[in-house]
């Protein structure tokens, strides 16, 4: 108890606390304790946070980081010395300091040493090169090395030749000469041609922002939005109402009296009704032998649905050959073939009157999307780590894409520490059934650079942004325009034209590569 208090006494003295009651500093500096124990005591605790402080400084100062990268260094070298020997970066690097050091590591076949260059590294860095009794080390720069090459890759500023996702932008988009050469036939077929002319589309969004401005205002003045309120510092804040109960009538009388229906059932008569299963041809043209049994597919959809695999599957089901079904599944089941499929039953669907009772408004299409995050057991492409949801595990977030009327007709598996913000795009290009018309994510599914495609896309982009009073709020005129109309919801940042106007042809051309599904928008952003 003793010690305890004195950690105590020291830590708020030195901490400026006040104590919650004075008569524990009298307890443990009073008549009741031996004054040799009290100063033995304060001179071991004293040292201890004297010791405590010098860490924490130097940790501060990034000598802790720096030696815990090094005692690293050997491990990641296994791994990854080798795969950056051998890969070919692109020269035209936006970080040509870091590409000749790449360039040194290469030609040195990884045996670094004084000589190799620095200047891609910040000051810091290179003064932890230089050890205490003035040694290069090495095994640090290496391990900095692959982590700015780690950095350069993920942002675009380092880019390689024989990639899928990392290559320079530009070898992505239409080419440039070819856009230059048929602009306007690029600009019919991704129907973009109410865009071509930069400055009458600006105008245009000017006027139309400038009235959204008004009209908000003007409704928040009213009364007529009850749940935008202003805090006292000037922010604004939007609160979600809560969602009423709605009394309906159950679907029990709906549904045959059998508890149970079996996946073959199922499966069997949506194929009826939609010949889904037509869709699922032979990866060669010209193959010409009899397609295998109706069962057999159904097993593959079964063995791949339900994660049982279809060897298993054939192992544990009367009637399915192992050998037909491998062969099915090897040569039937292609990306294309599956979702073609799902487009044909989700087509055939939305022909159907009782989906659209779900529609609060039958002339819109209110779409929304939102990720899931999933521990991965094993080793995956798109697993990482995600300390809030997996702790030291590694996990991935699986994107899904539903509507009004519940119809799911997409998604996709990620990386959990990328941004769901960069699918959100492919999701709407998907197909040509669902078309959207608004379409929700949450605070993870949003950035400025979505609002933008939404544009140019047609369809309007509605978020639920979590510290909506933290985001930026842009227009073509400045803030005191709109303070001296006395506005409550007031813009942050004042658009600059002329930076747009400059790049307008390749914002053209960017949108064209999306809208013509030449790329994925999420490779693009």
């Amino acid at each position: 108890m003793v010690s305890n208090l004195i950690k105590t006494s020291i830590y708020c003295l030195f901490c400026k606390n006040s104590y919650r009651n004075i008569s524990d500093i009298c307890y443990v500096f009073s008549y009741r304790i031996n004054a040799p124990l009290i100063s033995q005591a304060l001179e071991t605790e004293t040292v201890k946070f004297e010791t405590l402080i010098s860490s924490e400084k130097k940790t501060q100062h990034g000598q802790d980081y720096f030696e815990a990268l090094e005692e690293q260094s050997l491990k990641l070298q296994r791994r990854v010395s080798d795969i950056v020997r051998q890969i070919q970066f692109d020269k035209n690097s936006s970080n040509p300091a870091l590409f000749k050091a790449l360039e040194h590591y290469q030609k040195q076949d990884a045996n670094i040493d004084k000589n190799a260059p620095t200047d891609f590294l910040k000051p810091e860095e290179r003064t932890a090169l230089i050890s205490v009794d003035g040694k290069f080390r090495p095994s640090l720069y290496k391990v900095l090395l692959f982590v700015h090459v780690a950095e350069a890759i993920k942002s675009g500023a380092l880019n390689l030749i024989h990639s899928e996702k990392y290559r320079p932008l530009d070898d992505y988009l239409i080419s440039k000469t070819d856009w230059q050469n048929n602009r306007a036939e690029y600009l019919e077929r991704a129907k973009l041609t109410e865009f071509a002319d930069c400055k009458s589309t600006l105008n245009s969004f000017k006027s139309l922002l400038d009235k959204q401005f008004q009209k908000t205002n003007q409704n928040f003045k009213a009364g007529k939005n009850p749940y935008l309120s202003v805090r006292k510092d000037g922010t604004v804040h939007v609160k979600t109402p809560k969602q009423e109960e709605v009394e309906c009538l159950p679907l029990k009388a709906f549904f045959p009296a059998r508890k149970y229906i079996s996946i073959i059932e199922v499966l069997a008569t949506i194929n009826q009704a939609t010949n889904f299963l037509d869709e699922f041809e032979h990866w060669q043209p010209k193959y010409r032998r009899k397609k295998p049994a109706v069962k057999t597919f159904f097993a593959g959809i079964i063995g791949y649905g339900c994660d049982i695999g279809h060897r298993k599957l054939a192992q544990i089901s009367n009637q399915i050959n192992e050998n037909e079904l491998e062969n099915v599944v090897r040569w039937y089941f292609s990306l294309q073939n599956v979702q073609a499929a799902n487009d044909r039953i989700l087509q055939f669907t939305s022909q159907l009157d009782l989906p659209k009772i779900y529609q609060a408004k039958q002339e819109k299409l209110h779409t929304s999307s939102d990720g899931q995050k999933r521990e991965t057991e094993k080793d995956s492409l798109n697993a990482n780590y995600s300390f809030k949801y997996f702790g030291q595990n590694k996990g991935s977030s699986t994107v899904g894409f539903i509507d009004a009327r519940n119809f799911m007709w997409y998604s996709t598996v990620i990386s959990s520490a990328e941004r769901e913000a960069a699918y959100v795009i492919d999701g709407l290009m998907h197909n040509n059934v669902v078309k959207s018309d608004i379409h929700s994510t949450d605070t993870h599914g949003y950035s400025e650079v979505i609002f933008a495609s939404s544009c140019f896309l047609r369809f309007e982009f509605a978020p639920r942004i979590k510290g909506l009073h933290k985001q930026n709020l842009y227009a073509f005129k400045p803030r005191k325009h709109y303070e001296e109309q006395e506005f409550i919801l007031l813009p942050t940042r004042c658009i600059q034209e002329n930076i747009i106007e400059n790049d307008w042809d390749d914002i053209l051309r960017f949108f064209a590569t999306i809208q013509l599904k030449i790329t994925s928008a999420s490779q693009l952003f």
